[in-house]
């Protein structure tokens, strides 16, 4: 075991008591709903029936990571009877998550009309790749397009070459599912004030190029300060990263002149009168070769040594299967294992009502006859929606 186990006594989350209702998705609808799960939501993951091939690359069964905390109900949308099952559970609902092209829940009745007029206090949350107009509205896209359109992307060359692809988090999850999930929190916080409900309209586009801030700050001021931007996207040997002897990686971050001499207290390089002026680009690729021939002298371990405990901003670049494994990450408990996947633990931490894992992602259809009777309904009105095709529930043998 790696981290804390979720097999342990529940404490009072700071959502408990909040019901979400998720519409099947992928990326960033799907990581917004284990957000508010991890803080106390109880989420009802509506799941179409069939097969996605998606599934081959983000699990099946317990090992779906996105839907730890949640529970499943099987709901066909195309049959003529959803309509009027969903709306059902939408009144029982403070918050909904869909992650379809504009469209598509009006079409499927289910658009923030008809649910606000049942529900006026429901939080309607609604994620898209471009948002719920414009001329790319209903263009199809993924993480790399929306980072790309919204500048960020092109901001991510190294040392000049071309833009590097990042995997999925900048647009998809941090732009999208983190912020739809503060979209939410903004919006509860509003229905319990004014007793209303409202639409979020959240854009990866628009996220992704949120998040950029700091780049936009610096393309802003180039005219004043040739360097701004310069010192932290690679271009300066202090702030990148260097391949030691053993094909593994070190990152280097020395940009505040403190760290930058400690730095090069630490290699020796003190005197050397290449590394005399940290700020001086005509003296950055000497930097560089230099510092590229130092690091791949040596092994990682032999650099993490050299830098442990030493003011210098410099940190092994971790593989994912040894991140958790840290000592750093053991000693937070930061990582834990669930379904038989190590996955992230809960962020951020709060002091008096913390999040926690509270179950294993279910299986697709595993709790589709206990909502249906939570929700009110008996067993003579539940048996003919499975009779129909309008519900379903899993299929055991498979798992």
């Amino acid at each position: 075991m790696t981290g804390r186990e979720v097999d342990r006594p529940h404490t009072q989350a700071p959502l408990t008591g909040f019901r979400v209702l998720e519409f099947e998705g992928l990326g960033p609808g799907p990581f917004c709903g284990m957000l508010l799960a991890d803080m106390g939501a109880e989420v009802t993951l509506l799941e179409r029936p069939g097969d996605s091939p998606a599934r081959a690359y983000i699990g099946e069964g317990r090992q779906r990571v996105v839907h730890r905390g949640k529970r499943s109900l099987g709901l066909d949308l195309k049959h003529p009877g959803a309509e009027a099952l969903a709306l059902r559970l939408v009144e029982q609902a403070d918050i909904l998550i869909e992650g379809f092209r504009p469209g598509v829940m009006e079409r499927l009745g289910l658009g923030p009309g008809p649910c606000l007029e049942r529900n006026p206090r429901l939080v309607y949350a609604r994620m898209t790749g471009w948002g719920q107009d414009g001329p790319l509205a209903e263009a199809p896209g993924h993480d790399l397009n929306y980072a790309a359109l919204s500048g960020i992307l092109g901001a991510s060359r190294r040392h000049g070459g071309p833009p590097w692809a990042p995997p999925t988090f900048v647009a998809d999850m941090a732009g999208g599912g983190a912020l739809l999930a503060f979209g939410v929190a903004c919006a509860l916080l509003e229905a319990s004030r004014s007793g209303r409900g409202q639409v979020i309209d959240a854009a990866m586009a628009e996220g992704a190029a949120l998040l950029g801030q700091a780049l936009f700050n610096f393309e802003g001021t180039k005219r004043t300060n040739p360097l701004a931007g310069r010192l932290v996207d690679s271009s300066a040997p202090f702030y990148d990263v260097y391949r030691c002897r053993d094909g593994r990686w070190i990152s280097v971050a020395a940009m505040e002149p403190p760290f930058y001499a400690t730095f090069l207290r630490a290699l020796g390089l003190e005197e050397d009168p290449d590394f005399a002026a940290q700020h001086d680009p005509s003296r950055w690729p000497r930097m560089r070769r230099h510092l590229r021939a130092m690091f791949a002298i040596e092994d990682r371990q032999h650099w993490e040594t050299v830098f442990q405990g030493v003011e210098a901003c410099v940190a092994p670049v971790l593989d994912l299967d040894e991140a958790p494994r840290h000592c750093q990450a053991r000693a937070r408990a930061s990582f834990i294992e669930s379904g038989g996947i190590i996955q992230p633990a809960p962020a951020p931490r709060l002091s008096a009502t913390p999040a926690q894992v509270r179950s294993c992602p279910p299986l697709r259809g595993e709790h589709t006859r206990s909502l249906l009777a939570e929700a009110g309904m008996a067993p003579g009105e539940v048996e003919p929606l499975f009779c129909s095709g309008t519900a379903w529930e899993v299929n055991r043998q498979k798992y």
